[in-house]
């Protein structure tokens, strides 16, 4: 029977860890958010974007690597259980600069 709990506790805690930031599915943003700025205005947004997706895109992979470390010694995924997972905002981020370039694209704007 300990073993039945052992097993199950294990696989919760598996299922649990953080994504590494190339493994999550990007936010599906419409394009049409973007296509009302001009090509100047899109390519600082998609700077900054970039930017902003590179630093959460490093904490997630931090988050998953501490959830790895975790799991090993204690047996439980700690970045994730203390809010480490970033998860949502790595999505979020790659649906912004997919709907940038997208906008960039349709309006024929210069590849920055």
């Amino acid at each position: 029977m300990k073993i039945r709990y052992a097993s199950l506790a294990i696989l919760l805690a598996a299922t649990s860890c953080a994504k590494r930031p190339d493994a999550i599915v990007p936010v599906d943003i419409p394009m049409a958010a973007y296509t009302g700025s001009s090509c100047p205005v899109l390519a600082a947004e998609l700077v900054k974007e970039q930017q902003n997706l590179a630093t959460v895109s490093k904490q997630q992979n931090d988050a998953a690597t501490g959830d790895a470390v975790g799991v090993f010694l204690i047996g439980v995924p700690t970045s994730s259980t203390f809010g480490g997972d970033k998860e949502g905002q790595v999505a979020v981020s790659k649906g912004k600069v997919q709907a940038i370039q997208n906008a960039m694209r349709s309006k024929n704007c210069a590849a920055g």
